[in-house]
């Protein structure tokens, strides 16, 4: 039977997002391969041919080094930086052909990604600057950066040669009953079916354990991120189209993408825009508060992005719970904006729960208030 041709926009392997035509850049020098960006950070080159993959390479590394050669090469895989590839790009159309054909035109271009870790980029921000500024003074740096790189905290040493669990549903309930967050990484190492199986344990009538679960793939995921970033993006797809259906009550979802998100803001952090969606509906606005709530506890900057002023009237929601929220979250991004309508709020003893590491935590808004007080004039 004939293929079907599917012809699909090219996506961020990292995030998940469409990705523009890459282009010559700037400073175009010697360079062969038009370059692109992704919002989520990672840079990328075209290789209209797929002949020339190990210079393609090379050049989106230097690029996401700000043409810093020397930066470039004392870099190591997963330690420093992330690579990815999408195949069967056509350039002329810029689009992913599944049949690597167009009209008996062979499509055998690719699309090649490199994404610094945060760490690695923003001191490849600041060695340019600083090449820049001595370059006018007339001076000549000479200086190994990479001392002052910290690096991301491990995950479990896995032996290569060990032979891998076959994934089932028991393995993964058990480890998730008992929070044993490196068997699930392992897990996630062996089989790409384990988030899955953790996605369906949110399905539970018991509130606190979806929490709890919310909680417990938020760690996971920060964590084989770093290695295998492809199957947290196809999370994050999965649970934001399970918002999207109509048909199906998102339990644990909105909570599970803040989780996840917070986890690893510098890789995911673009998809946090697109949290807002869900403050329609009635029944999800707390969660989507505490999802960006969570977020901001580590990148307020990503919910200053979107247009966070929309949630201001929520101050005066009648229920406890969003006033509490909203009042969390506009602490953290240190929304001065608002500080004569927080103020108003510093004697209202209603009490609330927030979920922190899925464990209820009973406050009162007059509490949040006066630490969402403090974190502003602290700014």
């Amino acid at each position: 039977m004939k293929k079907q041709k599917i012809t699909t926009a090219p996506w961020c392997p990292f995030c998940g997002q469409k990705v523009g035509r890459a282009t010559d850049a700037i400073e175009r020098k010697m360079q062969e391969f038009q370059v692109g960006r992704c919002q989520c950070g990672a840079v990328y080159t075209c290789d209209p041919t797929g002949h020339n993959i190990g210079s393609a390479m090379v050049e989106a590394l230097v690029f996401a080094c700000n043409d810093n050669w020397d930066f470039a090469w004392d870099l190591m895989p997963e330690d420093d930086y992330l690579t990815g590839r999408v195949e069967d790009y056509d350039e002329t159309t810029h689009q992913v052909v599944n049949t690597r054909n167009i009209d008996g035109r062979p499509v055998r271009g690719v699309l090649y990604f490199v994404r610094l870790h945060t760490e690695i980029a923003e001191i490849s921000k600041r060695v340019k600057a600083k090449k820049k500024a001595l370059a006018s003074e007339g001076i000549e740096p000479v200086a190994d950066f990479r001392e002052t790189v910290p690096k991301p905290a491990p995950g479990p040493q896995l032996d290569p040669k060990r032979k891998k669990v076959k994934v089932n549903k028991k393995l993964v309930l058990e480890a998730r009953n008992t929070g044993d967050i490196d068997t699930l990484v392992s897990l996630c190492y062996d089989n790409r079916k384990t988030l899955r199986l953790l996605q369906r344990l949110l399905y539970d009538v018991d509130e606190a354990r979806r929490w709890e679960t919310a909680w417990i793939i938020g760690q996971t995921c920060s964590v084989i991120a770093d290695k295998m970033p492809g199957q947290v993006s196809e999370l994050i797809h999965r649970l934001f189209e399970a918002c999207s259906d109509s048909a199906a009550a998102p339990w644990g979802m909105i909570e599970t993408l803040g989780e996840v998100i917070a986890g690893r803001p510098d890789i995911f952090g673009a998809f946090t825009r697109h949290l807002l969606n869900y403050m329609g509906d009635e029944s999800t606005q707390v969660q989507v508060v505490w999802a960006l709530s969570k977020i901001a506890e580590k990148r307020p900057d990503l919910i200053r992005e979107t247009p966070f002023f929309n949630l201001f009237h929520f101050l005066k929601h009648p229920k406890a719970a969003m006033r509490g929220h909203v009042v969390q979250l506009l602490g953290r991004i240190r929304a001065n904006e608002v500080s004569m309508q927080l103020m108003e709020l510093s004697n209202d003893q209603e009490e609330l729960i927030i979920w922190e590491e899925g464990k209820a935590v009973t406050h009162t808004v007059s509490e949040l208030v006066q630490v969402a007080l403090q974190q502003i004039s602290a700014s």
